[in-house]
């Protein structure tokens, strides 16, 4: 709706001509502004937040900042490649 565009336009589309980042892409780079930020905050609390070690890959729960240096999955890979693909077509 806010681009005007009719309905059957694919997201892929409105990724490429509005160079969109994926969702993955943005949360990604929120998530790197974020704790670069409160790394260095002034309150200590929100630095050993921030700071921890990443739990080992095998373990059950993830940390977020695990995202941040886990690669991408099979899935996302997939789209953000045709994403790329679309984009080198026009």
């Amino acid at each position: 709706m806010t681009t005007g565009a009719p309905w059957f336009v694919k997201n892929s589309i409105h990724h490429r001509d509005f160079h969109l980042l994926t969702i993955f892409k943005l949360m990604k780079e929120l998530s790197r502004k974020f704790f670069d930020i409160a790394v260095n905050h002034p309150n200590p609390l929100s630095v050993s937040a921030a700071n921890y070690e990443a739990s080992t890959p095998q373990h059950i729960l993830r940390r977020p900042r695990n995202v941040l240096t886990d690669p991408p999955d099979d899935f996302t890979e997939e789209v953000e490649r045709l994403i790329e693909i679309n984009m080198l077509e026009e």
